[in-house]
């Protein structure tokens, strides 16, 4: 039931294809706090950031951005875009504090309000189901590494979807799977910070079913599109032709991109992924219909891009960093190349350009830009016009070359619907804590108050001139 007032006009769906759509995204352990308000319960990530040497600053998300309180400002900070679309993710502990079972109504009325607030503001709400904050009672039964937590995120879903699917025509069941699988549970920086190798592989499969899942019980709930939104990488191997090379190449191809598209398009898992990921033969894991499920499952997809992926063949068999998050992949290094932005990821908008074409031939599906932005050693200017601003140059910069790709892509025959600037806020960082900044928007930690840079007011500009 529907506690709040609004009687407009439904939202559109997804966007028709006429023209590129503008918009922002958040996530909800990111900004909302208010973490042991209105029987929400814990998440894995309240767990996670409470481990000694998890987050690089030692903090956490229990207060965040204030956005459970402070909403409302966010939403006028939305609108004052002029963006079509505002993604935002719901907290599965805020609505199911223990994944099964009893449904928090405060939790719901939460949600209830903002998708209303944001069609007042003329915002077209979409609705992420996962971005990663597991309820903590699931991960303690198994996590992602057990059958029942994806049945039990269909049954969270058919209850989001009985009291917003009114309204939010267009949804999201996961993001990132390859994050919240691989970083979660293979590298274990990332909640919930197990090193379990192939046991990842286990992850993978249940959160794609969870999709497959979801998706069948938010379409029985009304009409609806639905998608999933992955963080795939243009993989560009720094030799071609050498057959180690070739090997790395393609075992990071598997594990980044075609453990999800391939399900997704031909109800299948190759054999090069079965190769470094035998697990995904198990029939105890991928049982009759699963895959079946998954195939066809999505109206849209949508594309996380930030860097582009450059492997090489380990020299000596010394093994980057970030190979635990590729368990069964030969040992590799990774080049970056300059320039690079704070986090330490590369720049380079041609692979955004890459990605939006072949994603949109593979699948055949509309293409949704969800996230795209950089984080940026910001620094205030006193001298700046509007006092106080931060004068952020160098994303305005990323923001105008990636924007101009994913127009160039469109251009050459990809069917790209929407381009999503992540993120409206500065916010908790995930396991960078609050040193990296990604937002349009400043935030002062001691008092919260929200300073908008100079790249939201480039964003307002260019949706203004989207509009005409």
């Amino acid at each position: 039931m529907r506690t709040s007032a609004y009687t407009g006009p439904l939202p559109v769906r997804l966007p028709d294809g006429s023209r590129l759509e503008l918009g922002t995204a958040t996530a909800s352990y990111q900004i909302e706090g208010a973490v042991a308000e209105d029987g929400r319960g814990p998440s894995i990530w309240d767990t996670f950031t409470e481990r000694p040497g998890a987050v690089r600053d030692a903090s956490s998300g229990e207060t965040a951005c204030d956005s459970y309180h402070r909403w409302r400002e966010d939403a006028d900070l939305v609108a004052g875009l002029g963006v079509e679309w505002y993604r935002f993710s719901i907290a599965w502990p805020r609505v199911v504090p223990a994944g099964t079972g009893a449904v928090e109504p405060r939790g719901l009325d939460y949600y209830d309000r903002l998708v209303d607030g944001l069609l007042e503001r003329g915002v077209k709400p979409t609705a992420t189901l996962y971005h990663w904050d597991l309820p903590q009672p699931l991960e303690d039964a198994g996590g992602w590494l057990v059958r029942e937590t994806a049945e039990a995120f269909a049954d969270y879903a058919a209850v989001v979807a009985e009291r917003l699917g009114d309204r939010v025509g267009a949804w999201a069941t996961l993001n990132e799977p390859w994050c919240a699988a691989y970083l979660g549970y293979a590298a274990g920086v990332h909640a919930p910070g197990r090193r379990e190798g192939g046991a990842a592989h286990r992850a993978a499969h249940h959160l794609m079913l969870g999709h497959a899942l979801a998706a069948e019980r938010l379409r029985a709930a009304g009409p609806c599109d639905v998608g999933v939104v992955l963080n795939l990488a243009p993989i560009w191997p720094e030799t071609v032709g050498d057959p180690a090379a070739d090997a790395v190449t393609d075992a990071i191809d598997a594990l980044r991109n075609r453990v999800w598209l391939d399900p997704l398009v031909d109800g299948a898992y190759d054999e090069g992924l079965l190769a470094v990921a035998p697990e995904l033969g198990d029939t105890d894991l991928v049982r009759p219909g699963d895959l079946e499920a998954v195939k066809g499952s999505a109206d849209w997809v949508g594309l996380n891009y930030y860097t582009p992926v450059r492997p090489t063949p380990a020299a000596g068999g010394a093994a980057h960093p970030e190979g635990g998050a590729y368990p069964g992949a030969p040992a590799f290094d990774l080049v970056v190349r300059e320039p690079i932005t704070d986090i330490g990821w590369e720049i380079d908008a041609s692979g955004l350009e890459e990605l939006v074409r072949t994603t949109a031939e593979r699948t055949g599906l509309p293409v949704l830009v969800m996230e795209n932005g950089a984080a940026m050693a910001d620094a205030k200017v006193a001298d700046n016009v509007v006092d106080g601003v931060v004068d952020d140059q160098d994303r305005v910069a990323y923001l105008r070359d990636h924007l101009a790709a994913t127009r160039a892509a469109r251009d050459a025959g990809a069917d790209v619907r929407a381009y999503v600037v992540w993120t409206l806020l500065d916010n908790f960082e995930w396991a960078e804590g609050y040193t990296k900044t990604f937002g349009l928007v400043h935030i002062d930690s001691s008092d919260q108050a929200r300073t908008p840079k100079a790249s939201y007011h480039w964003v307002a500009e260019v949706a203004r001139e989207a509009r005409g």
